[in-house]
């Protein structure tokens, strides 16, 4: 296979994880953070770009302690606890760098930082890894991780507007959010079949 074709290859399978295969609206993965942090843009930006570093550090790091050490070792069994364990560690070094360099977003994250943790996107994404080669696990990082930053950015921007509007008040806060996130998720499953 050619350079141009496995570039091509790479960036389809990244727009396709991000989009088409959206982990949080076509599998729903990451509801959690998903709808209690994006009542404002800022801090759904961070933790998007928070998501976005774990998914892809965590990739990097479990795809070769998985190929190279739990299955040689006959240990494989062992890879979900593995994963959790690498994926705490990279959120705690996200959550000291944000603590430093930003208190405010720190604070506005709250308990859904921690959250990250345990949060089904990343576990999901390490996990599917396992059956793909290096380069399409990073691309299923890369574009999975882009795909919440997205999705959890443009529904935070949707939500701080109609915040704005006055609806009544038994629609107002997570009831429009949840009916918002369901016309998003229609949304993109209208794109599914687009890039084969």
């Amino acid at each position: 296979m050619s350079a141009t074709n496995v570039v091509t290859a790479f960036i389809l399978a990244v727009f396709s994880y991000m989009l088409i295969n959206n982990v949080v609206l076509t599998r729903f993965y990451g509801i959690c953070p998903y709808l209690g942090v994006s009542t404002k843009v800022k801090s759904s930006v961070g933790m998007g770009v928070a998501v976005v570093f774990v998914i892809c550090l965590a990739a990097l790091v479990c795809y070769p302690i998985y190929h190279f050490v739990l299955i040689p070792a006959g240990l494989g069994f062992l890879d979900t606890i593995v994963y959790i364990l690498v994926i705490a560690s990279l959120v705690q070094l996200v959550g000291l760098f944000i603590k430093k360099y930003s208190p405010s977003l720190y604070k506005s994250l709250g308990i859904y930082l921690p959250l990250i943790t345990t949060n089904c996107a990343v576990l999901g994404v390490v996990q599917e890894n396992n059956a793909l080669d290096f380069g399409m696990s990073m691309a299923n990082a890369l574009g999975t991780s882009l795909g919440f930053l997205v999705m959890i950015v443009l529904f935070s921007t949707i939500r701080e507007r109609l915040n704005a509007y006055d609806a009544p008040k038994n629609w107002k806060g997570l009831p429009i959010a949840l009916i918002t996130a369901a016309i998003m998720a229609m949304a993109i499953m209208g794109l599914t079949g687009m890039i084969a």
